[in-house]
């Protein structure tokens, strides 16, 4: 993992899922120039989650964790991941990205206090953590689980393939379905 510097705000009239296509390909293309060109793949992946069209990027404190918890609970909104594979040494870069919708369970007030008081929310796009055991905010979701994650390893896989790179069958999609979902611990449509 190579720590980068990109700023991740969304240009005027970007939409969610441009937003995460293209931070997810300058994360791969400033790894690729640190690199230098050597025969190696670069990927980059960037999470966005989205309610109402609108993306929500990560709190910054305890009072941006709880709004944005608050209007997520009970409600269905969009997690986007742009995933981008770049070739070190000719540049060549792939750039894919999977939807998956979301729907948080109605979470009290108490248990969004705890989960912020926890910590997790902080680094977390739409403040939260599918994985999160204790706190399980998800109650059912219609995609990828990987995806909202922060990787679709489906989605990477098939950019992988694009570069020849084949990868065990579990992460290829399988009829245009993803292949993830098997992950999930809840409820999922795919």
């Amino acid at each position: 993992m190579i720590p980068l510097d990109i700023p991740e705000h969304p240009h005027p009239g970007e939409s969610p899922e441009g937003l995460a296509r293209r931070l997810a390909l300058a994360k791969a293309r400033a790894g690729a120039r640190q690199i230098g060109r050597e025969n190696a793949l670069v990927i980059g992946a960037d999470t966005v989650v989205a309610d109402r069209g609108r993306p929500l990027g990560k709190p910054a404190t305890p009072l941006e964790a709880e709004q944005m918890l608050h209007a997520l609970r009970g409600r269905t909104h969009v997690v986007i991941s742009g995933v981008a594979v770049v070739s070190a040494m000719t540049g060549r870069a792939v750039v894919d990205s999977a939807v998956t919708c979301v729907h948080l369970r109605a979470m009290s007030d108490e248990e969004i206090s705890a989960y912020i008081a926890s910590g997790d929310p902080f680094d977390k796009a739409g403040a939260y953590a599918i994985q999160n055991t204790e706190f399980q905010p998800v109650e059912w979701i219609n995609g990828c689980y990987t995806n909202v994650v922060g990787l679709p390893l489906c989605t990477l896989a098939e950019a992988l393939a694009r570069f020849g790179v084949t990868l065990p069958a579990a992460w290829r999609p399988r009829d245009g379905r993803c292949a993830c979902a098997r992950l999930a611990p809840m409820r999922s449509g795919t």
